[in-house]
C-alpha cells in the first residue's frame, strides 16, 4: 500500500505530526511503518508540494496538513482502483477507506470490481498458445477470479462498518519543533 497516499488520506481527516501519523495508520491499518519512512514521506510531500507545516503543537511537534492539490490527490487515489501485484495493497486501501469518514467505500469497491473484470477480459482475449504463455494466462486469470470472490467478501465484512476520527491519544514521540532559520 502506499504509505505516501494513506498519509494524505488520514491528514484529509485532520492536522497530524508524524508520529501520531505513524500511530494512526497502524490503527487503520493494522500495518506498522518505520516512524523514519513517516519523516521521510512528509518531506517528500511538502516538497511535492502536498502538504505544509501549520506550527507546532504545545508539545513543539510539527503539525502538518494537506493542501488543496494534496486533498485532491488522496481522494483520487482513493477513489481510482489499484492492479498492483498482490492484494495486499489493495485490501490495506480498502480497511483505511472504511476508517475514513466521507470516503465512498462502495464506490471503490465497484470501481476495483470493475477493473478486475476489465483485466480478466483482456486475459481472455489473450491467445497465446504456447505452454508457457498459457500458463502466465491460466494463473492470471485465476488471481483475477480469486480478486472477484475476494471482493464480495470484502464488501460484507464493510456492512456495517462505522468510520473514526483521529485518536485522542497522543503518541510521546515525535520530531522537535524546526527552527526559524
Amino acid at each position: 500500500m502506499s504509505v505516501r497516499q494513506s498519509l494524505l488520506a488520514i491528514l484529509d481527516r485532520g492536522a497530524c505530526y508524524g508520529s501520531q501519523l505513524r500511530a494512526e495508520y497502524e490503527r487503520r491499518t493494522g500495518v506498522r511503518v518505520n516512524v523514519g519512512q513517516v519523516y521521510t514521506t512528509l518531506e517528500r510531500l511538502e516538497r511535492d508540494g502536498l502538504i505544509e507545516s501549520i506550527g507546532v503543537d504545545d508539545e513543539a511537534h510539527v503539525l502538518w496538513q494537506p493542501t488543496a492539490a494534496g486533498r485532491d490527490d488522496a481522494r483520487s487515489w482513493l477513489a481510482g482502483a489499484s492492479l498492483a501485484e498482490g492484494r495486499d495493497e489493495v485490501a490495506l486501501k480498502i480497511a483505511l477507506a472504511v476508517t475514513l469518514p466521507g470516503a465512498d467505500v462502495d464506490g471503490i469497491l465497484s470501481a476495483q470490481r470493475a477493473a478486475v473484470r476489465e483485466a480478466l477480459a483482456r486475459v481472455d482475449e489473450e491467445g497465446a498458445d504456447a505452454a508457457p504463455a498459457a500458463i502466465v494466462r491460466a494463473a492470471r486469470r485465476a488471481r483475477l477470479e480469486a480478486d472477484l470472490r475476494w471482493l464480495d467478501e470484502v464488501e460484507q465484512l464493510t456492512v456495517g462498518a462505522e468510520p473514526f476520527g483521529l485518536s485522542e491519544e497522543r503518541p510521546r514521540r515525535g520530531r522537535p519543533a524546526r527552527s526559524a532559520v
